[in-house]
Parts: structure tokens; sequence; C-alpha cells
């Protein structure tokens, strides 16, 4: 399987798996297309062409050739200059590995993550929550976000890969959105009554299993395991936490538990107020969820998966 074919397949995938729907994606590709043409050539000089095929600018192939035949890669959750050592160290004993997948984005990808938020906005007009509020709020923390990631060093990592001759890419919102999709049919067949049922139900999921083993399980933050479930919204994609009045704009729009991979402070203490039921699922747990659905995919083309950096690998039929 080729690099470029990897890649093609992370973002088919995340657009499958997509919870605004194929039809809303195929429009926000359509409105880049016409957003490029109404350009300069100045101007698209500095456009990401990327974005007309591919609607997730934090999924990209970070260095490499596209044609480069992959039969065996090392996949982690973050890669950084030190787990690429690691797998220099391996190599150097035999390993043969020639392509690092990373979940987290590095490089042009991270400074980029903003851009995938807008994600967000639909995500909640589709559960109900009027459409020019989620924007409004997306809008104001899509600000915060590209001002924090505007310091990062975002080549540190890159270069490193590139020095080792190793091929580098990260696919992030994809997998994001198979494991929103993949917990969000769980836990609907599940029918969990209350919290406590519904963390007893992610606790079946081998990876929630395993995090809970090594004292890391989906914690209730807000509401009492003797609460009712009620209506559940996944809030596992879209980039990274959304904004804060979120959680008042969910409970408005008839939402009782919103279950997270992980919440700042400021939306704990705004499901509180709004009485909404919080459940953690786990961050780097349910990073591994939907990293091992699109793991299976790869293997079942014949590539050989290295996995660390805190990816446990689980594999399904």
């Amino acid at each position: 399987m080729k690099l470029q074919d990897i890649y093609k397949l992370a973002v088919q995938m995340g657009i499958e798996n997509d919870p605004r729907g194929v039809k809303a994606v195929q429009k926000e590709l359509e409105k880049a297309q016409k957003a490029f043409g109404k350009l300069d050539e100045e101007d698209k000089s500095f456009f990401d062409e990327e974005t007309l095929h591919n609607p997730y600018a934090d999924t990209r192939i970070l260095c490499g050739e596209e044609d480069l035949e992959v039969l065996k890669l090392f996949c982690g959750v973050d890669i950084e200059s030190g787990e690429i050592a690691v797998v220099d160290a391996l190599n150097n004993r035999g390993a043969k590995i020639n392509l690092l997948l990373a979940h987290h984005p590095e490089g042009a990808a991270l400074a980029a993550l903003p851009d995938v938020m807008h994600l967000q906005s639909g995500y909640l007009a589709s559960v109900g929550v009027k459409p020019n509020l989620a924007e409004s709020l997306m809008d104001e923390r899509i600000k915060e976000v590209r001002k924090s990631i505007g310091v990062s060093n975002h080549l540190r990592a890159i270069h490193s890969a590139q020095l080792l001759g190793l091929a580098f890419m990260c696919v992030h919102t994809p997998c994001d959105n198979l494991v929103n999709k993949f917990v969000g049919d769980f836990l609907a067949k599940e029918e969990p009554q209350t919290l406590d049922d519904l963390c007893k139900s992610l606790r079946k999921i081998p990876e929630y299993r395993f995090s809970a083993q090594y004292h890391n399980p989906a914690q209730i933050v807000n509401g009492s395991g003797a609460y009712s479930v009620g209506k559940i919204m996944i809030d596992f994609t879209g980039g990274t936490s959304g904004h804060k009045d979120n959680m008042k704009a969910l409970a408005e729009a008839g939402i009782s538990t919103v279950v997270c991979m992980h919440a700042t402070d400021a939306m704990l203490e705004s499901a509180k107020a709004a009485r909404l039921n919080m459940v953690i699922a786990g961050h780097i747990a349910s990073d591994n969820v939907g990293l091992n659905l699109f793991l299976d995919h790869l293997e079942a083309a014949g590539i050989e998966i290295v996995a660390g950096s805190g990816l446990i690998r689980v594999k399904r039929d």
C-alpha cells in the first residue's frame, strides 16, 4: 500500500463517518473550491490545495514521497523526536519501519488545527443547537485555539523524521470521527439507563477496559451515578475542546448527557450550571479506539503495525 493510498483512505473514512453527514462535508469542499477559484495567482500560492479534497486540515502527509510503498509502520498517539529516535533504534536492529503514523497532528497539520473546529458548529446544529448560536460560539473558541497554537514549534518532529529518512503522517479528525460513531452506535445498542450503567458499558470496549485497569476509568464529572442518561451526545471530534457555552446550548437543545474525551474546567462549570450530565470517557483510550479502527484496514491490506507511544493495539473483525 502506497503512502498516498493510506492518506486517501484516512480522508475517505473520515468523510464517511463525519457526524455532520456526507452531504454537509461535500458542501464544505465545494465552498473551498469556489473560494480557491476566486483568488488571484499571488493568493493561490498561499492556499492549501489539500483542502479542495480533504476537509480535515489536521490530517496530512508531513514528509515522505507519496508513492512510497509502506510495508511496516510505527503508530502512536503522539510522535515526537523521542519516538522517532526509538524507531531509528528499532531499524538499526532490523525492524525495517519506513512510516511514522501519528494521531495528534504535527507541522502544518497542527498549525491548521483550528480550521477543523468548524466541524463542531455543524455537529452541534445536527443535534438541535441553533446554527447561528453554534457558529458564533465556535468562532470565539477557534480564535482562542489559533492564538495558543501559533506559538508552537510545529516543525521540530518533522525535521527529526526527515533527518533520519522516515516518512511521517498524521491522522487526527478522521480517527476521531471513527471513534465518535463507534461509541455512539455502541451505546445506542447498550441502552444504558443510568450514568453508572453508561460507565460500565464503556468498560466492555477493550481500550476503555484497559484504561480503567490502569487507574484511568471513565468518570462522571457532573451528575450522579443514579441519574438517568436521557439523550446522549458523543463529543469526541472537531479538533479539540469546544466553547464552554456549548454545554448550555446542548442542554437547551434537549441533550441530557455529554460523553467527552476530555473537557476544560470552564466546560465543566458550564455543564454544572446547566445541570447537564457529563462523563469523561478518557482521552487516550478514545484515541486508541479511533486509531485501532483505522489500523484494522491497513493491516488487512498487508501492512505490519508496530504500536507504541500510548497505543495499545486491539484488532476487530
